[in-house]
């Protein structure tokens, strides 16, 4: 496809072992509105991995929407890790921000002391935790009796038939992540019951127009949050927070102070970060050419799965 001659892939290193990530490859390729990435993790099938490539095809070929706000305040992300030192560095690259998520859901002692260390190092932030749809019902019941005040646990158990057995044994909000971009059809599901909020990821979602849409069918107020993307798909993510009219919590999109290394610089200033016209600089950061033709040929076999 033309659209693609100006591919390039990318490796970029994280701070610290992310839900198993420590290099993140991704593509990048320019269209006439500017630069796309399509990054899906590398163990997702050619079907998963279909929503994304029509992220960065809208993102690349079509006009940016209407924006309400040009500056978006973020969260700060806290992996799953518990040496005290990285994680004080960790908060401490989130300056001024007022929400933490944080990484839970394998060992209840380490999530209760990571989560204590984050209180004290922010006391006044509010804080939400991400379990990725790894405990019980009876798992996130316990947990959640011990953790204290928190805004909201995203994703604590698999199903949507789990999470609505939950909701009536909790008081705590839920967000639903993994329910719906993971979904073979997430017009389809339904959250009645389940589900608080809405997590809406721009990449694994199809792109602005398709996360609208979901937004709009599901009928919940919506958290907008990333999926550890360049600092290219981490500005269209800002960009569908910019194009939401309303916007309630703060975003998950404040992950490039996980990486080491990105192909452009997003500052989180005073807890926000602002919409820009990413131009990435590549230098030095191109995976080696077996890498490359892996990433092309995962590109050429997902564009024949699209409509």
């Amino acid at each position: 496809m033309d659209l693609f001659k100006s591919l390039r892939v990318v490796a970029l290193p994280t701070k610290t072992n992310f839900r198993g990530v420590t290099i993140r490859e991704v593509a990048l390729f320019e269209g006439e509105y500017g630069w796309a990435e399509f990054s899906p993790f590398l163990e997702y099938d050619d079907r998963e991995c279909a929503p994304w490539l029509a992220c960065a095809i809208e993102a690349a070929t079509q006009p940016k929407p209407q924006l309400y706000r040009t500056e978006i305040p973020v969260n700060g992300t806290i992996p799953a890790l518990n040496d005290s030192a990285q994680l004080e560095s960790i908060v401490d690259s989130f300056p001024g921000v007022s929400t933490f998520k944080i990484k839970v859901g394998n060992n209840s002692q380490e999530d209760i002391s990571r989560i204590s260390l984050v209180k004290k190092l922010r006391p006044d932030a509010k804080i939400r935790i991400d379990v990725n749809g790894l405990w019980s019902v009876d798992e996130a019941v316990e947990f959640l009796q011990l953790v204290g005040e928190i805004e909201y646990v995203e994703q604590p158990c698999a199903t949507v038939d789990e999470l609505r057995d939950l909701k009536t044994r909790i008081d705590v909000k839920i967000a639903g992540d993994e329910i719906l971009r993971k979904a073979h059809d997430p017009f389809a599901i339904d959250l009645e019951g389940a589900v608080d909020y809405l997590m809406l990821k721009v990449q694994p979602l199809g792109g602005i127009k398709r996360a609208h849409k979901l937004a709009e069918h599901h009928n919940l107020p919506v958290v907008v949050s990333s999926a550890l993307e360049s600092a290219v798909g981490i500005n269209y993510g800002a960009i569908l927070a910019g194009s939401l009219e309303h916007l309630n919590f703060d975003c998950g999109l404040g992950t490039g102070s996980l990486l080491s290394k990105d192909v452009a610089h997003l500052p989180i200033v005073d807890g926000k970060i602002k919409i820009s016209d990413v131009v990435p600089n590549l230098d030095g950061l191109d995976v080696s050419a077996d890498r490359y033709e892996w990433w092309n040929n995962r590109i050429m076999r997902t564009a024949q799965l699209l409509p």
